[in-house]
């Protein structure tokens, strides 16, 4: 009976530490997963907020530079060429968005749902801002005489600066909330953007060995090409 009871412990501590283990190496995956996704959207949340404040800033430059040139008209040709240059872009990418909303495993694997609804109406404002704004400024540009004096100080900046000034600024409030819901910190945003830049230098340096190769082969037909024109004539 002794011997049976030992026995039966063993067997039970062995099964218990095998599926615990499995457990806590589950887990494990599953919070790696989980963070590898939230630092995904982060990181793209971090950028869009560059390429909006950018074009945000680009606005404010331009009333600036309409006030210059309406306090002195002589600076009409120093500037109307600068004003053309500072249109407003919101420059992004969809792929990171289309992965988190149109995936409900990502959802599941994040499974946060503030957060979640943070993120969606992040990229609900990144879409009115590019057309609401950026789009909407080049729309009133590309029908704007900008070659006139009168062109550059008719363009109402206004109704675009302060929609601008206003979408950025929620957007700059859900991404701080994301954050501070998932715990996340700018050096963790930071050590990631500069593992990303490396990735992406290294899928550039490939594209740059593939497109020399396909140079090499476009110049080896031509030479094949050439060498039987050749022999056509001959």
């Amino acid at each position: 009976m002794k011997q049976f009871l030992l026995s039966l412990f063993a067997t039970s501590v062995s099964i218990a530490l095998t599926f615990g283990t499995a457990a806590i190496i589950d887990n494990h995956a599953k919070q790696k997963a989980k963070r590898e996704i939230v630092m995904m959207v982060m990181y793209d949340m971090y950028n869009s907020l560059q390429s909006i404040e950018k074009a945000d800033s680009m606005i404010f430059q331009s009333m600036d530079i309409q006030r210059q040139i309406a306090e002195d008209t002589t600076q009409f040709d120093t500037f109307r060429f600068k004003m053309a240059q500072l249109m407003p872009k919101a420059e992004y990418t969809e792929t990171t968005e289309r992965i988190f909303s149109s995936s409900i495993e990502t959802i599941n694997t994040v499974g946060n749902v503030l957060f979640t609804e943070n993120v969606a109406a992040f990229y609900q404002m990144r879409q009115l801002y590019k057309t609401s704004v950026c789009d909407s400024v080049y729309n009133e540009m590309t029908r704007t005489p900008f070659t006139t004096l009168k062109g550059i100080l008719d363009f109402n900046y206004l109704v675009y600066a302060i929609a601008s000034s206003g979408i950025l600024r929620d957007m700059q409030s859900l991404y701080a909330q994301s954050k501070q819901m998932m715990e996340v910190s700018d050096e963790e945003i930071e050590a990631y953007r500069k593992q990303r830049e490396q990735i992406d230098k290294g899928i550039t340096e490939s594209d740059e060995a593939t497109d020399s190769i396909i140079n090499e082969l476009i110049q080896l037909q031509k030479n094949i090409d050439e060498s039987k024109e050749k022999l056509k004539l001959e």
